[in-house]
């Protein structure tokens, strides 16, 4: 039953069913916010019997439940290492800020974090660092930020030739010329014995030569100095798991995910150790050598679960402390095989505890020649450390003495005659950056600067690389970096930057003086009037009314003489459809009627200091009661027009414009009439400058006449 696959449900894929996928992870996810380890790993092994895992990533509940559990037994976690201290610090690894990448959430990371995807969501904000609908980071370039890196070189040149060295160091190992690497990497070391990530590099070559117990050391130097470094965790479990010891492993990637829930890398080879574990043909083989053997447990229906699950549940590790559990640890080939590996730490930490012995580490020596050779050997080097000889090995470090250069890194202060505001300055709008944006190929632009040229051609205003993905998801994200320095070093400057950013927003957001227009179509008070938006002008036009809040600009009609009418009506934008290509397909409502008293033109697109327009109320009896019977056989005369029109033309009436409004019982209620009468008069076929006549007029009455004059030549056509 634990090995058989459920049939597909009905209209499915043919694969493993659904349903079952649900309830599997349903059944694991309520084990989760309690952290019952037991309970997730029995009802892991028992949603076997739901069907196959179907693959590592089926698991990801389960890991969330270990780390959950495995901090929870460490107590009160650290708090997380910072790394280098200083104004460039990497999100990621918290060191300096080598080769700067912005990512498209605004956070930036140094370069060699996102080559090797140490993670997939952002440390900061938890946004998907990996390209839409990619699995690399591969499928896009990662390029410099320009603004950036030129601070960089400009405030710390030596720590930029240390990150450049780095990437050489990693084109080395990636080649696999690991005996040219190691020979760099030592060098490198003799100069400066204090960079722990020359330690990690020497680590990897040793590791491609095959040398384990070299690399072992060098990584527990690194742990002895930064304990809540989540890479070196892995880096060291790395090298356990490609000798055999994945038991020792899989604790190793549990600490770095202790300390760094989002540790990609990390999390996949846990998933991977758990699918094999849990696989069918390994319960098979643990059901046949080891449970079922036994009288005992012989008719205990999930007494493995219960065995591998005390194994788990036991899983203890000091982080400043190496990660072996015996002297001697038999390899484990593919997988926990019986759980033997943590069953010998359990016994181990036990036998320690009862000698008041303190755990030490037995890593195994394994070298090319002799992988399978293991010898018994305590390599705890949390209290010590080493230094470099000529030969590129460690040496213990008698106690007392220091290395050159503190742990550290010195570049925390800048010289203030380095600060510069015209390094701070957009290149677009020349003025210091504010709200700045960086785009996929590295450079950085004001937020408004960068939207008015991409109104225009989508594409860098610098180097003219293709920006069409960047426009059409709208995500300009701030570069949170770049604006941390800027208040940092540029405090003075940037509030009067804000200081000039106000006096522009109020003055597009006057509704009285400077008013945008759009010049374009009639337009009615209450009736709606979408627009296609596709202009440069009337793009910067309408987010400008958005981002004032106002939310309004004018219509209008055009002018041969004028340039546009001298009556028009205030819109109300509803909502805006931005279209991949920066289109956008906005939604407004008819608002006040204005008359225009000065024209003008701002960035391209026309103003105007407008007057509002109400109707002038009528206050005689005996003239309100004729208005009155003059509305009602007016209505009923349009009501009578539409009813009689053909169904296709009526059909496209209440589609576009809706259905006509009912008659008010208070008929100037309103400041513009009812609002019957700006509906029929959109719907009819009229000419605009006789329905921009009827638009400027202030009285009901006469309006209600007009619209009668034209009814009763449309119903004359009808009756023919």
């Amino acid at each position: 039953a634990v090995g058989s696959e459920l049939p597909p449900e009905p209209g499915g894929s043919g694969g493993p069913g659904e349903g079952a996928d649900k309830e599997r992870e349903l059944l694991l996810a309520r084990l989760v916010p309690a952290s019952r380890l037991k309970e997730a790993v029995g009802a892991s092994l028992a949603s076997l019997c739901l069907g196959p895992l179907g693959g590592a990533q089926r698991l990801g509940t389960l890991v969330d439940c270990l780390v959950l559990n495995y901090r929870l037994r460490q107590g009160p976690c650290r708090s997380r290492e910072r790394g280098a201290e200083g104004p460039l610090r990497c999100c990621g690894c918290g060191r300096f800020l080598g080769e700067p990448v912005t990512v498209p959430c605004g956070h930036t990371y140094c370069r060699r974090c996102l080559r090797r995807e140490l993670r997939a969501r952002c440390r900061r904000c938890r946004d998907w660092l990996l390209p839409a609908g990619g699995t690399s980071t591969a499928a896009a370039p990662l390029r410099t930020s320009v603004v950036l890196n030129r601070l960089a070189e400009k405030w710390f040149p030596g720590e930029c030739e240390r990150a450049r060295a780095g990437t050489r160091l990693e084109e080395l190992l990636a080649q696999g010329r690991f005996r040219e690497a190691l020979g760099a990497v030592n060098q490198a070391l003799r100069a400066d014995s204090s960079d722990l990530m020359l330690r990690i590099y020497r680590a990897e070559s040793y590791v491609g030569l095959q040398e384990y117990k070299t690399a072992i050391e060098d990584l527990n130097f690194v742990i002895s100095k930064m304990p809540n470094w989540p890479e070196v965790y892995f880096q060291k479990g790395k090298v356990l798991q490609d000798s055999g010891f994945v038991g020792d492993a899989l604790q190793l990637f549990l600490q770095c995910l202790a300390l760094d829930e989002d540790f990609l890398p990390a999390k996949l080879e846990v998933e991977k150790i758990l699918c094999d574990v849990l696989s069918p043909e390994k319960l098979g083989e643990s059901l046949k050598e080891s449970a079922w053997n036994s009288p005992h447990i012989r008719n205990k229906p999930f007494i493995l679960g219960s065995e591998v699950t005390a194994s788990y549940c036991n899983l203890e590790l000091c982080p400043l402390q190496s990660l072996g559990g015996s002297d001697v640890l038999e390899p484990v080939s593919g997988g926990l095989n019986r759980a033997q590996s943590a069953h010998a730490l359990n016994s181990t930490k036990d036998l320690a505890k009862e000698d008041g012995l303190k755990r030490v580490s037995s890593e195994p020596l394994l070298s090319g020649q002799g992988k399978g050779a293991l010898l018994k050997r305590k390599l705890s080097f949390s209290e010590q450390d080493t230094i470099v000889c000529e030969d590129g090995r460690n040496k213990h470090k008698k106690q007392g003495e220091s290395t050159k250069r503190d742990m550290t890194l010195a570049f925390g202060t800048v010289p203030g005659e380095l600060i510069d505001v015209s390094d701070f300055e957009c290149s677009l709008c020349m003025r210091l950056f504010f709200e700045p944006v960086t785009t996929p190929c590295g450079h950085t632009f004001c937020k408004g600067c960068l939207e008015r040229c991409l109104d225009h051609a989508p594409q860098c205003p610098l180097c003219k690389e293709s920006l069409k993905e960047y426009l059409a998801s709208r995500k300009y994200s701030i570069t949170e970096l770049l604006e941390e320095l800027i208040m940092k070093y540029l405090s003075d400057e940037l509030f009067e930057r804000k200081r000039i950013h106000a006096e522009e927003t109020a003055e597009h957001s006057n509704l009285t003086k400077n008013v945008p227009m759009f010049v374009c179509t009639m337009a009615y008070p209450t009736v709606p009037c979408p627009l296609h938006v596709f202009e440069p002008r009337y793009r910067l036009m309408i987010r400008r009314s958005m981002e004032t809040g106002t939310k309004q600009f004018g219509m209008c009609i055009s002018d041969s003489q004028n340039g546009f009418a001298d009556y028009g009506c205030m819109l109300q934008i509803r909502n805006v459809h931005f279209l991949p290509d920066g289109r956008s397909v906005v939604d407004t409502i008819g608002g006040k009627r204005f008359r225009v008293l000065r024209r003008g033109m701002k960035d391209g697109y026309c103003t105007a200091d407008i007057e509002y327009l109400e109707d002038v109320k009528v206050a005689d009896e005996e003239e309100l009661k004729k208005l009155r019977e003059l509305h009602n056989f007016v209505y009923n005369q349009a009501c009578s027009w539409f009813q009689n029109l053909r169904n296709k033309f009526r059909t496209q009436i209440l589609q576009h414009f809706g259905p006509m409004p009912d008659r008010e019982e208070n008929i100037q209620a309103m400041p513009n009439g009812p609002a019957w009468c700006w509906w029929l008069l959109a719907v009819l076929p009229v000419d605009p400058r006789y329905q921009l006549s009827v638009l400027s007029m202030m009285s009901l009455k006469d309006r209600l006449i007009k619209i009668q004059h034209i009814l009763t030549y449309f119903s004359r056509d009808q009756s023919k």
